[in-house]
């Protein structure tokens, strides 16, 4: 008798990102003074509006009943009227699929497109949760690896270097979590245009398209190339640009055919996104960007607060990132060698020294298909950063 777990389900590993927050929580909740830098949420309460939203929601018993698969009409033609305003990109309400959260935006983007042997091109570092969506779907990832001397941003020469009769599809992500890497508008018309040469499917996650700085603007490659056509599908979502990462509102917006088709699948997976926060999104994607602006500017100054607090410490060399809200160090200068009595032979055992010795949380490199480097999100306090930076800062003075 085999596994009492299939084969399919049991190769997935858990969210790296998720597994180093929970165990900051339950150290936390033992007592145990611990600095979390792992969750990739922002750390201030869902605007008022928007939760009065809900509240109103909730009392309406339509709400209480089953909803169209796709999303509230409501809803999906609203999402199509934001991506016009923050894009520039043009769709119909019907090019829209309202899920849970972006993560099944991105599961049922690659179980839609893809089929067994077909190449998703994944620029590293990545995500946790985009290899996993690929394998499941039967698609083979091709890893087209970045490192901070190019700022981890990946040329069009390495995409094509990678480049195979079986690639079907490329994952853009800008701004990139976890380094915060921007494109510059040149460089995203480039790569959208071999793309379109090479007949290729775009996938792009544009969920923290809200959070740059130094004056960046994001691109988005759907409206930057029109040519991609039916071949280009954006996800995107709710949860960082208006601090709803429990709400769960992503959604996927594509050609008429693959929005019908991952409509099918939803409707066997999950069925709609909970009514009470679908009304919540509507408020969100309705209202101005007056959240957003204020989180940004929180950020922007904690960015260059740990930025500058990283660099100071011998062995760490930290790019200065131009949007979301994580740093992305190297740290090969740290491993072998002691450290608070001990030595990490790579960034998982650096990671897990640092939590031990100093008690703060951060990810390694291994979850992003990098080692050698550690995530932080700099989505918490000030004065926490300071702190939980300054322990790392002490510990590895005292060798």
């Amino acid at each position: 008798m085999g596994s009492r777990v299939s084969d399919r389900v049991g190769a997935i590993a858990e969210s790296a990102t998720l597994a180093v927050d929970a165990k900051a929580k339950a150290l936390k909740a033992a007592g145990r003074p611990v600095i979390g830098f792992g969750a990739g949420e922002p750390d201030f309460p869902t605007p008022g509006y928007i939760v009065d939203a809900a509240i109103q929601a909730a009392k309406e018993p339509k709400n209480h009943r089953y909803t169209p698969v796709g999303g509230l009409p409501e809803l999906r033609a609203a999402v199509a009227a934001k991506t016009l305003r923050d894009s520039g990109y043009a769709v119909d309400a019907g090019q829209v699929l309202i899920t849970n959260g972006g993560k099944q935006a991105v599961y049922n983007a690659f179980a839609t497109l893809l089929d067994p042997g077909d190449e998703v091109l994944v620029i590293a570092p990545y995500w946790t949760t985009y290899p996993e969506a690929i394998q499941l779907a039967g698609g083979v990832m091709v890893v087209v690896a970045t490192d901070e001397t190019t700022g981890y941003l990946a040329t069009v020469d390495q995409l094509e270097a990678a480049r195979t009769p079986r690639t079907k599809v490329l994952l853009f992500v800008s701004p990139s979590n976890p380094t915060g890497a921007v494109y510059p508008g040149a460089e995203v018309e480039a790569i959208g245009r071999w793309a379109v040469q090479h007949d290729l499917f775009v996938v792009t996650d544009e969920i923290y398209e809200h959070l740059t700085y130094d004056g960046i603007q994001n691109v988005s490659i759907a409206s930057a190339v029109p040519e991609l056509g039916d071949k280009v599908v954006v996800l995107n979502g709710v949860a960082k640009t208006y601090a709803m990462t429990g709400w769960r509102v992503g959604w996927m917006i594509a050609a008429p055919d693959l929005i019908k088709a991952a409509s099918n699948l939803q409707s066997h997976a999950t069925s709609n996104v909970a009514n009470v926060s679908q009304m919540a999104a509507l408020a969100a994607v309705s209202g101005d960007l007056a959240a957003v602006d204020e989180m940004r500017t929180a950020f922007d100054r904690r960015r260059k607060l740990i930025v500058g607090l990283l660099n100071d410490i011998p062995g760490i060399v930290c790019p200065t990132p131009g949007g979301a809200f994580y740093v992305y160090p190297q740290v090969k200068g740290l491993i072998g060698r002691p450290i608070g009595g001990r030595t990490a032979a790579n960034s998982a055992e650096l990671a897990a020294l640092i939590l031990d010795e100093a008690e703060v949380a951060a990810v390694p490199g291994e979850a992003f298909g990098t080692p050698g480097y550690l995530r932080f999100s700099y989505a918490l306090a000030d004065a926490d950063i300071t702190e939980g930076i300054g322990r790392i800062a002490k510990l590895v003075a005292g060798g």
